[in-house]
């Protein structure tokens, strides 16, 4: 029987159930907020932390023009649903509330990348497949770049009973199919560049074939030597037409052997643009692995307990590599499962600017300590070293507002007391997609989407007089959203004013006074073990992302559980 399905997708129980969120602000605690005493050239100090749910944070940057779109790598540690208690993360989830979860902050940060923006994600067996597949729902088959083996044990385990696990994967897809990685010199694939002959071009090395790698008949020729001989061209043809050849003799890149009987190509280091990444991460002097990652947090905090730290920290190294492959100076970095800091303190030592999220109390205890001391320039350890860190740059430490709305003592959902003037103001530019700008000149100027629109919030109740004064500062070439309490009847008539009743207006938009998404178990509401258990939902919008292109577009409702 016909489903109505037309395209291959990974289905879960509760897969269209999803969480409506709220667009929070981030309110700095300076309490916990640090930067260095003094300025060194290239110091970065926009940097930010943020406490509290990440998928509320990951809303929170995706509504932030100065965020959304501008990441040009996230790297991300999620737990990895084995069924182990690790004492940071419950990582014991079932495996469709896992998936959702990890769809659910996925979709945004698809929203942040940079259009050459990349997503690297840690991973193992356990998801790792089913992950990948659902990757390919939300970015596009054409977008995944690579499955990464990363090496993470130095010795395998010979308490298991099957297979000693000493890999983890790293999911890379790009938020364009044309991204491409920097392309970096390893020096240990370049011991083969000697120069014996003291050349003025410096290293060299002879031996790279002249074969064309696809067949070019128009390029199978055969070329005589000084001595007479005949030299056969390779079965593809030759890399270059018979001129190239010519012109590469003259320059000394290619000459005959001193007998006449075959060509000879030289090759210089200086020439060599860098090599390209491989799949396959298994030197542990370059990329570390879990252990050293541990001694790593040790060393930053000799005074806790081995059994108080992360269970599979990432090593420093690791994310050098990825932050290398991915990213330049200046670039932005993302993390919104920051764990032990470590990549907020690697960015910070190559001079990336970076955004982390962590919702633990460790993110005091343990992250902020880590960055400090990064700062401050007392942490010796890691890529410090390799990337020549002294010190320096800053930090900002954010926690998320409370929900906007709460519920007074009749049940009325109200504006909450803690949010001032400012704040309100705020909150209503992210529920209406504008970018949070007060100005100076203009108090009815609290935000804009454009150049002419702009939106002005109050809780005060209107008078029409009121209202047509605003209206005429406005004026006929711009248009202003107004959102207060209450206001008088007419301004319909005002043709560059839009009124909207707060909290009314936002009421339906999100789920109010939720602020924890987290992936704990007890935090989650009961999921029914059956697929037609479910209670039934309300019609929500399909949409789905185009294998090819990227592109997203809409594919109707699940009125009836089709699509």
């Amino acid at each position: 029987m016909a489903t109505g399905k037309t395209r291959l997708e990974l289905t879960w129980i509760g897969k269209d159930i999803r969480p409506r969120l709220e667009p929070r602000i981030l309110i700095e605690d300076p309490e916990f907020s640090h930067h260095a005493e003094a300025r060194r050239e290239g110091n970065i100090f926009d940097n930010v932390l943020i406490h509290g749910d990440n998928l509320l944070a990951l809303k929170a940057l995706e509504t932030d023009p100065n965020v959304r779109g501008e990441v040009k790598c996230v790297f991300i540690d999620p737990p990895y649903n084995t069924g182990s208690a690790f004492e940071h993360y419950d990582d014991g989830l079932e495996h469709s509330l896992w998936l959702g979860m990890m769809r659910d902050r996925l979709e945004i940060i698809w929203n942040l990348l940079s259009k050459d923006g990349s997503l690297w994600i840690a991973i193992d067996d356990n998801e790792g497949h089913y992950l990948k597949v659902m990757c390919d729902e939300i970015f596009g088959r054409r977008c995944f770049i690579s499955d990464t083996i990363w090496r993470t044990s130095d010795s395998s385990n010979n308490n298991v009973t099957k297979f000693s696990l000493d890999h983890n994967s790293l999911l890379v897809y790009a938020k364009d199919p044309d991204w491409r990685p920097n392309f970096l010199n390893d020096p240990s694939k370049r011991k083969h560049f000697k120069n014996p002959d003291n050349d003025p071009r410096g290293p060299w090395f002879d031996g790279n074939n002249m074969q064309n790698p696809g067949l070019r008949p128009n390029l199978q020729f055969d070329v005589v030597s000084p001595q007479g001989y005949t030299i056969k061209h390779p079965p593809n043809g030759w890399r270059w037409s018979r001129e190239t050849i010519d012109a590469k003799m003259k320059t000394g890149e290619i000459r005959f052997s001193p007998d006449g009987k075959r060509l000879i190509r030289r090759t210089y280091l200086s020439d060599q643009s860098g090599l390209p990444p491989s799949s396959l991460w298994v030197d542990l002097d370059e990329t570390g692995h879990n252990r050293q990652a541990k001694y790593e947090l040790k060393n930053l905090f000799p005074e806790i307990p081995v059994t108080s730290l992360f269970g599979t920290p990432k090593p420093e190294r690791l994310l050098r590599k990825v932050m290398e492959v991915a990213t330049n100076p200046g670039d932005l970095v993302l993390d919104s499962f920051a764990g032990s800091g470590t990549t907020g303190a690697v960015a910070h030592k190559m001079g990336r600017r970076w955004i982390m999220v962590e919702l633990g109390e460790h993110a005091k205890t343990h992250i902020v300590p880590r960055l400090n001391k990064v700062i401050d320039g007392q942490d010796k350890g890691g890529v410090t070293e390799a990337a020549g860190w002294k010190g320096g740059g800053g930090y900002r430490f954010f926690r998320l507002a409370p929900s906007l709305l709460e519920k007074d003592q009749w049940g009325n959902w109200v504006i909450r007391k803690e949010y001032n003037p400012a704040m309100l103001a705020e909150a209503m530019c992210k529920h209406f997609n504008y970018t949070y700008a007060p100005s100076t000149e203009h108090y009815w100027m609290h935000g804009q989407s454009s150049e002419t629109s702009f939106i002005y919030v109050t809780t005060n109740s209107l008078t029409f007089d009121q209202l047509r004064a605003i209206s005429d500062e406005v004026g006929e070439s711009r248009s202003l959203l107004i959102c207060c309490t209450a206001y008088e009847s007419g301004a319909d008539r005002l043709a560059n004013l839009t009124l909207r009743k707060i909290p009314q207006a936002v009421l339906a938009a999100c789920e109010w006074g939720k602020d924890d998404y987290s992936l704990k178990i007890e935090s989650l509401p009961m999921m029914a073990e059956e697929e037609e258990d479910l209670p039934a939902a309300k019609p929500v919008p399909r949409a789905r992302r185009d294998t090819d292109t990227g592109d997203l577009f809409a594919t109707g409702t699940d009125d009836d559980g089709e699509a």
